[in-house]
């Protein structure tokens, strides 16, 4: 059984590591209410849009929960599909946004099948990329693969498999659920690593394929529904062997976009540019790409300050 009473643990927004009593296997549980209906409510995404965005958060969150260092962890994909562009990002305080790029016409075409589109169909022929950002004082690190199998937990594996050697099993789900104050996204994940074998461990094959068998049975709902625990969900899968729940951190959808930050980047054009920015009562308006908030600006206030991050991709 787990090592917790089954109200210790908050249910949403929450990143936590669990570990299978005796077991050469680690493993981490996200679940996402209000941080990703956040993000995926600041725009008027389609189904399949929201869903993968949902996808590339609670990815973000299951992987990027598990560094040891202080820093950011952004998720993305691109190809040359209906949705161009997803990026998913989670800084090691629990922060977290997203947002994506699509073809709405695209997007409809692809979405006349019975079933919900994945990462493929949506995305088409493209880069699957992980990356690093220690802060300014590191080189951003970054692990590329390509885009493989209809959803991004397939990406994630293939990505472990072949830049890192870890086998490696996701389960992602995003969802939309009712209740008296209305409907909200949800989403939830879990992974499983191995631990590599060594002379004191031995083979870890046995133990691994018990592992998967185990976490095969893991079902989307079960990740979705807010009335299941992250103890009593744990409890299902391995409760013949005993896990425990440890670590969980809280998540929040924090975008960091800011008047400074837009002004900086805007003092990087051209006055030409600038120029062509304004509008007939002669401001300047910019929207964060992320979270859709609107800047307005005069341009007499935007300072010369030389070149500027796009605070979109920063």
């Amino acid at each position: 059984m787990t090592d917790h009473a089954p109200d210790s643990t908050p249910v949403d927004d929450i990143a936590a590591a669990f570990q299978i009593e005796g077991w050469p296997v680690r493993g981490r549980l996200v679940r996402l209410g209000e941080t990703v209906d956040t993000i995926l409510s600041a725009h008027i995404y389609p189904e399949p849009v929201a869903a993968l965005l949902g996808e590339a958060c609670a990815l973000a969150a299951l992987v990027g929960s598990s560094l040891k260092f202080e820093g950011r962890l952004i998720v993305q994909a691109q190809g040359d599909g209906p949705v161009r562009f997803v990026v998913a990002d989670y800084d090691t305080d629990g922060t977290m946004r997203g947002f994506c790029r699509f073809d709405p016409d695209a997007v409809a075409a692809a979405s006349t099948g019975f079933s919900r589109p994945g990462a493929q169909a949506l995305l088409g022929k493209g880069l699957f990329v992980m990356t690093l950002d220690r802060g300014p004082d590191f080189e951003r690190t970054q692990g590329i693969t390509p885009i493989e199998g209809e959803s991004l937990s397939l990406c994630a594996e293939h990505y472990f498999q072949q830049s890192e050697q870890v086998p490696t099993r996701v389960k992602l789900a995003v969802g939309a659920v009712t209740d008296a104050t209305g409907t909200h996204w949800r989403a939830g994940g879990a992974m499983i690593q191995i631990i590599a074998a060594d002379d004191a461990r031995g083979s870890t094959e046995e133990v691994w394929d018990r592992s998967r068998a185990l976490f095969q049975t893991l079902a989307d709902d079960e990740l979705l529904d807010p009335t299941v625990t992250p103890e009593i969900l744990l409890f299902r899968l391995f409760h013949e062997d005993g896990v425990r729940l440890e670590d969980a951190r809280p998540l929040k959808a924090v975008c960091r976009c800011s008047m400074d930050r837009i002004g900086s980047v805007l003092a990087s054009f051209d006055p030409t540019e600038l120029a062509d920015m304004i509008e007939d009562d002669g401001k300047i308006r910019v929207t964060c790409e992320y979270c859709s908030t609107v800047y307005e600006l005069e341009p007499a206030e935007i300072a010369a300050d030389g070149p500027a991050a796009d605070p979109a991709l920063s």
